[in-house]
């Protein structure tokens, strides 16, 4: 008998938790990234654009009449401490989530949030985020499949590489990514130009054992497919080894951070993305990104930042069609009735597991001027 009562307290508290925070007049939005660590840079940029977008809401009379309130939590960029916020959030009441940042602390937060019922959108891209079953997750970028199949055209029909060497760390992004490639130089038939498929340990500042290990294979290209705190490093530590090889960075190497940390043996790599903000087509995305810097006094960290904006945007254009906070219906809207939302990214709408439809890359080359050059895109 104190079982029974026990558990219907539980279910009698879920419930009231569950309506008050509907009943309330206010919209709370969690925002989970990496405030702080390394990568820092992309995490603030995320809390930044979410606080600037409820700023510009609310003072044109909040979403559906309701006012937005921001909820940051630190992941730090780490799977354990993911867990630690999407908790803290769950409790806080929010009705959705903008982050991670990276797809291991997305997949670290991805149960807590299906259970509890509210909903994730996130710039996480390994394919495994969307494989599931969770009605909760949404992702507002392109998944590594697609940028595997764009990379491995740019290797073949590009630039022709006939030894190709992989690289990635251990985190469920940047193995994913490797194998996206792999799995797309397969595709064109043209997996036996890999000569070398290994890892690095991210963080480990000296890489020059498996430099070494690569320089004796003669490759055309070394292709790192994990995050810019790593790309950096290795694009220096390789030109001082006099490895004579090209170097192609995953999208995550696209921070100004890589450029920083290769220092002058930047000039020449290639880096693989969707475009950059600044070659953003929307009139709408340019006026945002001039407001952001006026408000920060910097440009925004990359192009992952305005994902997560668009992710935020389609969220509470969904809450307004909807007219409710119940994420079961909002979910269903964006999975079965959200035609082609103008994000600042382009065009968002999502399948039934969440995964966005659609997808624009573009290989750049950094010149002389540590700027970017479009080489190859389709």
């Amino acid at each position: 008998m104190r079982k029974l009562f026990t558990t219907l307290a539980v279910l009698f508290a879920a419930t009231f938790f569950v309506s008050s925070s509907y009943a309330e007049d206010v919209i709370k939005i969690g925002v989970q990234a990496p405030i702080t660590g390394k990568y820092a840079n992309e995490g603030q940029g995320i809390d930044n654009v979410v606080r600037l977008l409820a700023k510009e809401y609310n003072s044109e009379g909040g979403v559906d009449g309701k006012k937005i309130e921001v909820y940051t939590c630190d992941d730090e960029g780490t799977a354990q401490k993911s867990a630690i916020c999407a908790r803290q959030l769950v409790n806080e009441g929010v009705v959705a989530v903008i982050g991670s940042y990276t797809s291991t602390c997305a997949a670290a937060a991805q149960p807590i949030y299906y259970r509890a019922g509210v909903l994730q959108t996130t710039d996480g891209t390994s394919s495994s985020l969307t494989e599931n079953g969770y009605w909760t997750f949404f992702r507002n970028s392109s998944p590594n499949w697609a940028e595997g199949d764009f990379t491995a055209k740019f290797f073949v029909n590009e630039k022709d590489y006939k030894r190709i060497a992989i690289l990635s760390d251990y985190s469920t992004f940047a193995v994913d990514l490797a194998t996206a490639v792999v799995d797309g130089l397969e595709k064109i038939g043209a997996k036996d130009r890999i000569v070398y498929n290994g890892k690095i340990r991210s963080g480990a500042q000296n890489f020059t054992p498996v430099l070494t290990k690569i320089k004796s294979l003669n490759p055309d290209v070394i292709y790192f497919s994990g995050y810019y705190t790593d790309g950096g490093l290795l694009r220096a530590q390789q030109k001082q080894l006099g490895i004579d090889a090209e170097f192609v960075g995953g999208d995550s190497n696209d921070n100004p951070e890589f450029i920083k940390l290769a220092g002058d043996s930047a000039v020449g790599s290639y880096l693989i993305n969707v475009p950059l903000p600044e070659m953003l087509p929307d009139d709408s995305a340019q006026k945002f990104l001039a407001k952001y810097e006026k408000t920060y006094g910097s440009s925004v960290p990359s192009i992952w930042t305005v994902f997560n904006a668009d992710g935020m945007r389609v969220i509470m254009h969904a809450i307004e069609q909807v007219k409710t906070l119940d994420t079961k219906k909002i979910a269903e809207y964006l999975h079965e009735d959200l035609e082609a939302f103008s994000g600042f990214t382009g065009p968002m709408s999502f399948d039934e597991n969440g995964e966005r439809l659609g997808s624009a890359y573009m290989a750049y080359r950094i010149n002389e001027n540590l700027e970017y050059d479009i080489i190859f895109k389709e």
